[in-house]
């Protein structure tokens, strides 16, 4: 006769999976806050960020440790990520693709706005277009991708100007500006044309146009920042002026923020960024 065993006590491969799955996400957890703390923290700070026990942060960190996940400055105590972060974070970077990133957004922009939408690149002869959306109804218009569009009056140049600190886009939008005529200098501001301009971007989040890059075409255009909080890239929506009145640019700009909002996220950008 075999005897009955009382398993009880006895962890049930289910239940051991789920201690596993638990346990990895707590790691995930204790790692992230880390980062949120802005890389390195006490153990007392640690675990009040985490809202968990500091004797079981500490063990956990134990674990990291020996896995190169988390150091500790035997100096201040303090815990920071390790080189095998490190090394994580590195493999990520290398495949974040503002363009690639962005492809699910501008579909989503061109279904739900049923408008053109598009993404640009700072390229050696100022923004160009490197990815394009048309609704079934386009609007004409003869830019496509590879064109290359206006630092200043058009919102994609603009919002370039605005964000990039970069010398090179400062010559381009100085030798733009050098040829334009005296009705188009009228609109712009007769002392800093270009200084003007930022500071509008810059308070806005966001540029606006109206007939001034295409004749009887508005654009807005948003920027799009990687984890170093630089401008990679800028995503526009238009359409036709007629058409497009203060509802529509509020209904654009909600969901123009939202997307550019996410492919940043997706590129590393905090998502306690102002």
């Amino acid at each position: 006769m075999i005897d009955s065993v009382d398993d009880t006590d006895t962890p049930s491969p289910s239940r051991d999976r789920r201690q596993r799955v638990q346990a990895a996400v707590t790691g995930m957890v204790l790692l992230k806050g880390l980062a949120r703390l802005g890389g390195r923290a006490s153990l007392t700070a640690l675990a009040r960020h985490v809202d968990e026990n500091p004797a079981k942060v500490h063990r956990y960190l134990i674990s990291m440790i020996e896995e190169e996940l988390v150091v500790q400055d035997p100096v201040s105590s303090q815990y920071q990520l390790g080189p095998e972060c490190i090394q994580i974070g590195l493999a990520a970077m290398r495949l974040a693709d503002p363009v690639r990133s962005a492809e699910p957004s501008l579909v989503r922009l061109r279904q739900s706005l049923e408008m053109t939408c598009f993404i640009a690149v700072m390229g050696n002869k100022g923004p160009t277009i490197v990815r394009f959306e048309e609704p079934g109804l386009p609007v004409t218009l003869n830019v496509r991708v590879g064109s290359v569009l206006s630092l200043i009056w058009s919102a994609t140049g603009r919002v370039f100007l605005a964000y990039l600190d970069d010398s090179r886009v400062e010559r381009l939008a100085t030798e733009e500006l050098a040829l334009i005529s005296p009705a188009q200098r009228a609109t712009l501001d007769p002392v800093d044309p270009i200084g003007v301009l930022k500071r509008q971007v810059q308070e806005a989040g966001m540029a606006l146009v109206r007939d001034t890059n295409l004749q009887g075409i508005s654009a807005i255009s948003a920027p799009v920042f990687d984890f170093s909080g630089k401008v990679v890239a800028v995503m526009t929506v238009l359409g036709a002026t007629g058409g497009f009145d203060a509802a529509t640019a509020e209904r654009v700009t909600r969901a123009l923020n939202e997307e550019s909002r996410l492919i940043s996220l997706s590129l590393g950008q905090s998502r306690h960024a102002s």
